[in-house]
């Protein structure tokens, strides 16, 4: 039946497939270890170590909840495809990211820095554009605020490490100089 909805972890989902349920149940749990990785990541002693392990497990999970969404999305378009444009752009970031770290690209501190942040947010933005109308609090706000709040909250963060770092203020002052 088509308007069947089963409740995942406290989440009413648009579906009563147990193959969707499960992968939805997957997708939550990877999400779950991706969002906990990149805090940890981003509040942990840069450098080997803590931090690029931490990095490299918010990656990896970002890969297998992007791909997770893209398959929840294709299967419901219309009402997803946002989704899957916010998931991918998060990717792309953190690939940009990495990679800019691994190949120590010209900037690459402000790069990954930029690009993790970025991939950070955006995957913050497709939670809470897809759950936030569910969650306590949130589900007073308008939905404008779901799109408009990770971002808010994010940027001035993410503007503070890129000039607060001690490799991307040296980077700075390297080209000024």
């Amino acid at each position: 039946m088509p308007n069947e909805t089963t409740i995942v972890f406290g989440v009413p989902v648009p579906s009563a497939d147990p193959v969707f349920i499960a992968v939805v149940r997957f997708h939550i749990l990877v999400g779950i270890v991706c969002v906990v990785a990149g805090a940890s990541a981003m509040f942990s002693t840069k450098g080997r170590g803590r931090h690029s392990t931490l990095g490299t497990v918010y990656f990896w999970c970002l890969a297998v909840v992007v791909g997770t969404a893209m398959g929840l999305s294709l299967v419901r378009w219309a009402h997803n495809y946002h989704l899957f444009i916010l998931g991918t752009l998060s990717l792309v970031a953190a690939t940009v990211a990495r990679t800019a770290l691994r190949q120590r690209w010209r900037s690459w501190i402000r790069l990954h820095i930029t690009g993790m942040g970025s991939s950070y947010i955006l995957m913050l933005t497709a939670f809470y554009v897809d759950n936030g109308k569910n969650l306590p609090l949130w589900r007073e706000l308008p939905q404008s605020a779901f799109w408009l709040l990770p971002a808010g909250l994010g940027m001035p963060i993410l503007i503070r490490a890129l000039l607060k770092h001690p490799l991307a203020r040296r980077e700075r002052f390297e080209k000024t100089s």
